[in-house]
């Protein structure tokens, strides 16, 4: 049995529900990635800026490696980095798969 390897991307405004999408996968068991510094409040940090594009890049590397793709889009959220991540994700052909969607459909909003 091959174990499936998940990324799984969203704002870290939904830290909770990052971990609770984590815990539902380990108990399917599957290899987590999360975004990076979950457990630091980085933007809150004045050298943030300065990591910002290292962090996303990083993110988009886990997704290179995952099998698919679980985006936490808590009331259809989707913020301008994690929109690029479905972007990448999509280019190279990643299974996605959302925490919300509308009549079927995955939410996809920017707000």
């Amino acid at each position: 049995m091959k174990t499936e390897i998940v990324c799984i991307c969203g704002s870290l405004r939904f830290r909770k529900e990052i971990g609770e999408a984590e815990l539902h996968f380990v108990k399917q068991k599957c290899i987590v990635l999360t975004p990076c510094c979950m457990y630091v409040d980085a933007q809150r940090t004045d050298s943030f800026m300065e990591y910002k594009e290292l962090f996303d890049e990083i993110h988009k590397r886990k997704i290179d490696i995952c099998d698919f793709v679980f985006v936490v889009n808590r009331m259809g959220y989707v913020g301008e980095s994690t929109k690029s991540e479905i972007d990448y994700a999509e280019s190279i052909g990643k299974p996605i798969y959302f925490l919300e969607t509308e009549n079927g459909k995955a939410v996809k909003n920017e707000s």
